[in-house]
């Protein structure tokens, strides 16, 4: 008795099974969209309008030279719709670091000189763009404004440091 039962629960399984696996291709979404609408980034840089970006077009995008290379597949120095959606994915995983990075370097000289004894962290701002360090406000003599300019130099991943630091009179 037991044995039937669940041969007519196996049955009924199987059955369910082969009627979802035949009708889904009826409600399955169509494997492209209806409307292919094309990239208009990608429409923007083609500008001889060939269906392709050469690397002298790619050049209006800043740094993108990168992204290019890494996207260019097949190496013929053009990129088709599908690479440069690649390539697009790149730039914007590579400006995306550099922001973080910019993020983490301020961090880290606000840090110094929150344990700098001779400097006020309290009376510098510090911004960072590419590694490149603007420090600003107003300190008490100009060796404290030397002192932070130091720090933040030493700190890694600082390319250089700009100073707009007033000393006070």
């Amino acid at each position: 008795m037991k044995t039937r039962c669940i041969f007519k629960s196996a049955g009924v399984a199987m059955a369910t099974a082969v009627a979802v696996a035949i009708s889904a291709p009826l409600y399955a979404a169509p494997d492209t969209p209806a409307t292919d609408q094309p990239n208009p980034a990608f429409q923007k840089l083609d500008t001889d309008r060939d269906g392709y970006i050469s690397r002298d077009e790619a050049t209006k995008l800043r740094n993108f030279g990168q992204a290019f290379s890494e996207a260019d597949d097949n190496r013929d120095g053009k990129l088709d719709g599908d690479e440069f959606v690649k390539a697009q994915a790149i730039y914007d995983r590579m400006r995306a670091k550099a922001y973080i990075s910019d993020s983490v370097i301020t961090a880290r000289v606000k840090a110094a000189l929150v344990k700098d004894k001779e400097v006020s962290a309290l009376a510098v701002n510090v911004k960072t763009d590419k590694g490149i360090v603007l420090l600003s406000g107003f300190v008490e003599t100009e060796q404290q404004a030397r002192r932070a300019q130091e720090i933040a130099a030493s700190i890694t991943g600082v390319k250089s440091v700009k100073s707009n630091m007033v000393v006070k009179s």
